[in-house]
């Protein structure tokens, strides 16, 4: 009888953000946010 094993080794590098990353997604929120307002406020009408 034969057992053949495989190993594997995974390494899970975390993603460091630059600034210009962070300054973007801040961005993006700050609009969609905005544009999630103005929805809202149409609605009400």
């Amino acid at each position: 009888m034969t057992l053949n094993i495989l190993f594997m080794s995974i390494t899970i590098k975390k993603h460091q953000r630059s600034f210009v990353e962070y300054d973007h997604d801040q961005m993006v929120t700050k609009q969609y946010e905005e544009n999630r307002l103005k929805q809202e406020s149409v609605w009400l009408f």
